[in-house]
């Protein structure tokens, strides 16, 4: 038993290096089949979840290295504890594929040799990853969809944890084949190839149709957007004397006005300055920016909102700070406010801290320097930015802050669909690896919403992916620079984007009875 685990807790550490940077994904799909090998092997529940759990601990701590690294830019925390931060959050969310794994052991009774066990086996999975994105607060990074993104067209009509459900059934499918079960292996790794081909035919289909139409009209929106990427590292962000060089870095990549309306796009906190406050600092600061500014252009611009009360001590009224969001801010060239949107979905221990008095007491502030917590805006929303001098409309800008993007079915107002989606991020304290798997992610968005995904971050991975979640271009990261082009054009609303994770979860039940009518014919 210590030795099946043993081998189940590599297979873990190895299935995540089908994510980025790696991408390694025929070793991810043969860690599934080592894993789906164990639990058929399981004799009693315990063992059934125990594999699952194991399997997810090695998986989790392997996939969410990275967040060890942004302990460095923490003072009042030792760098040490990055890393017992990585495994109590594999301890923690191991639990969801335990779940699956008991869950399939149990529906399977004593058939857990063939097709039935394993469709069971990837309908559990599908519904625990739906869960681990939702269960409080959710935690949805790295589904096992994200190994598949250059050959998820599919997710359109499944989702992405749908797309992960035909992960497992390929490498049950696999796991079959290496027993020589070639009849009832075939159909588990046939099947999800068709649907993949499928996407790839309608995906060309499409391109073909746009070819038919000039194409300007077929590939872009007619926006003219121009990203910037300063390279600002972590720790720089935040110091007094920064500011400047800050700005100036902004300003340069910006670049100057011309003859068409640009939109500037600008990072997730580019500027420190609390732009939306009513008085003549923030004032002061909105003009600055304007004068990088054309006629008609407009910057979406990362910086924090502040919240304050009011109180009456005797005769004088004191007003003090409670509260802060994480926004982005729309602005003209006359330093106008023509929108904002505050982050809805926030970061444990980054943004804000539970159980602030007692955590804080013991060290535990949080990641972002500051003493007062963030507090999530409404959810996803679409900015209407009006119209210019000359009465044309301007975009319509679907926001998500930085790792909002990692939710799949929860990143566009349904009720306003947007040009695009703007994802302002700061991938700084991501380290190396976590700023790719966090473009693999939109690239996801994109294809499940069927538009355009722009990303603008400090130091990198800045990219400009369109509806078929194709990265047109990006900059790498840690290089500062610019990305200037054309919006790719949106598609008509996919199935995925009117019906969201019901798909998913149809698909799971669908997979569900059909392992268990498998398992009961055979029986």
């Amino acid at each position: 038993m210590k030795r099946r685990l043993l081998s189940v807790f590599a297979a873990g550490l190895l299935s995540a290096a089908g994510f980025e940077p790696l991408n390694l994904w025929p070793v991810a799909l043969a860690a599934l089949a080592v894993m789906i090998h164990a639990l058929a092997q399981a004799e009693t529940r315990k063992a059934a979840l125990l594999t699952g759990y194991v399997f997810g601990l090695g998986h989790f701590i392997a996939g969410n290295s990275w967040i060890a690294g942004a302990f460095r830019y923490q003072e009042e925390m030792p760098v040490w504890l990055g890393w017992i931060a990585v495994v109590a959050l594999a301890f923690y969310i191991a639990i969801y594929p335990a779940l699956a794994t008991g869950l399939a052991w149990k529906l399977s009774g004593e058939r857990r040799k063939g097709a039935g066990f394993v469709l069971l086996l990837a309908a559990a999975w599908i519904i625990t990853e739906w869960l681990r994105a939702r269960v409080f607060t959710g935690y949805a990074w790295n589904p096992l969809a994200v190994i598949a993104v250059e050959a998820a067209p599919a997710t359109r009509w499944v989702g992405s944890y749908g797309l992960s459900g035909l992960i497992l059934l390929v490498a049950g499918g696999l796991w079959l084949a290496a027993h020589r079960q070639w009849k009832r292996a075939l159909p588990l790794i046939l099947v999800p190839l068709a649907l993949t081909g499928a996407g790839y035919a309608a995906q060309i289909n499409a391109d073909m149709k746009r070819l038919n139409v000039s194409e300007r009209k077929a590939y872009t929106s007619g926006i003219l957007a121009r990203i910037v990427q300063p390279n600002i590292a972590q720790q720089d962000k935040y110091r007094p004397d920064y500011e400047r060089e800050n700005f100036l870095k902004l300003a340069t990549l910006s670049g100057n006005a011309g003859p068409q309306p640009r939109l500037l796009l600008w990072p997730e906190a580019a500027v420190p300055d609390f732009i939306g406050e009513p008085d003549e600092e923030a004032a002061r600061a909105r003009r600055r920016i304007a004068t990088l500014l054309g006629p008609d252009d407009i910057v979406l611009t990362g910086a924090d909102t502040l919240f304050s009360e009011s109180k009456q001590v005797g005769p004088v009224i004191e007003k003090r700070w409670i509260g802060a969001a994480n926004s982005v801010f729309a602005l003209d060239a006359k330093g106008a406010i023509l929108g904002r949107y505050d982050k809805a979905h926030l970061v444990p221990y980054g943004e804000y801290l539970p159980m602030r008095p007692f955590l804080s007491l013991i060290g535990l502030s949080r990641l972002v320097p500051g003493d007062l917590d963030f507090w999530p805006g409404p959810g996803p929303r679409t900015l209407d930015l009006g119209k210019d001098r000359h009465g044309r409309s301007r975009p319509r800008v679907g926001l998500q802050i930085c790792y909002e993007i990692i939710f799949s079915g929860e990143v566009v107002d349904p009720d306003q669909r947007p040009d695009f989606i703007f994802n302002p991020s700061n991938d700084a304290w991501f380290g190396s690896w976590g700023p790719p798997q966090h473009l693999a992610q939109a690239r996801l968005r994109a294809i499940e919403e069927g538009l355009p995904v722009i990303r603008s971050t400090p130091t990198g991975i800045s990219a400009i992916i369109d509806a078929d979640g194709r990265v047109l271009k990006r900059l790498p990261y840690r290089q500062p620079g610019y990305l200037e082009s054309m919006v790719p054009a949106a598609m008509a609303p996919t199935l995925f984007s009117r019906f969201g994770n019901f798909l998913s979860l149809g698909l799971a039940f669908f997979l569900g009875l059909a392992g268990i009518a498998l398992n009961r014919r055979l029986r």
